[in-house]
C-alpha cells in the first residue's frame, strides 16, 4: 500500500472520530440527559477552550522533543479513553471537563495530522503540495460518513456516539504506529532560551 493511501485512510479516520458526536452530542445531552442549554453551551465551549491552548503547547513538544507520530499516538489513546468515559457520564459538571480533557488531546492532533502526512509525503519524495490536498479530502468524506452511520443506526440520542468515536479514536492510535516515523526538529547552537522552549510560538 503506498504512502498516500495510508496517509488517507489516517486523515479518514482522524475527522470520522469528530464526525461521530459534534453535531448530534447537544442532541444527546438535551434530549437524553435532560441537560440544559447553558448546560450543553458549558460542554462545547471545552473545545474552544482547548483549541486556544493545546494546538501550541504539543506542538512545541512534538517539534523539540518528542517525535509527532509519537505525540500523535498518545493524543488518541487519552481521547479514546476520555470519549469512553464521556459516554457513562450523566452529570453536566462532570460532562464538561471530561470532554474538555478530550479537547485538549483531540485539538492537537489536527495539525499534527498535518504534520504527518507532510513529513511523510517529503520522506517519500513527493510533492506536497500536490499530494496533500487529496489526502486532506479523505478527511472530509470521514466527517460525513461518521454523521451519515450515526444517523443509520439511530444513535443521534444515544451514547452509542461516543463509544463509536472512542473505537475509531483507539483504532487510529494504533494504525498510527504503522506510519514512518516522524524526526524532531534539530535544535540549534544560536538559539536563545526562549526559542529551545518554544515560546516564541505564542508570538
Amino acid at each position: 500500500m503506498n504512502i498516500t493511501t495510508r496517509l488517507k485512510m489516517m486523515s479518514f479516520m482522524q475527522y470520522f472520530i469528530w464526525g461521530s458526536w459534534l453535531v448530534t452530542l447537544g442532541s444527546y445531552m438535551i434530549n437524553t440527559l435532560h441537560f440544559t442549554g447553558s448546560d450543553v453551551g458549558m460542554v462545547y465551549s471545552s473545545k474552544g477552550l482547548a483549541a486556544i491552548i493545546m494546538p501550541s503547547l504539543v506542538g512545541i513538544i512534538a517539534d523539540k522533543w518528542l517525535r509527532a507520530d509519537r505525540a500523535y499516538i498518545i493524543c488518541h489513546l487519552v481521547c479514546a479513553v476520555a470519549l469512553c468515559y464521556a459516554a457513562q457520564v450523566n452529570e453536566p459538571g462532570l460532562m464538561f471537563w471530561v470532554m474538555l480533557v478530550n479537547a485538549m488531546a483531540f485539538m492537537p492532533t489536527i495539525a499534527l495530522s498535518n504534520t504527518i502526512s507532510y513529513s511523510c509525503l517529503a520522506q517519500a519524495g513527493m510533492d506536497t503540495v500536490t499530494h496533500f490536498p487529496p489526502v486532506r479530502v479523505y478527511g472530509t468524506v470521514g466527517f460525513i460518513a461518521a454523521m451519515w452511520a450515526i444517523s443509520l443506526m439511530g444513535a443521534e440520542l444515544s451514547n452509542v456516539q461516543l463509544y463509536m468515536a472512542a473505537g475509531a479514536s483507539l483504532a487510529l492510535a494504533l494504525y498510527s504506529l504503522t506510519l514512518p516515523a516522524i524526526p524532531v526538529a534539530r535544535s540549534k547552537a544560536s538559539q536563545t532560551l526562549v526559542s529551545k522552549l518554544g515560546l516564541n510560538a505564542f508570538v
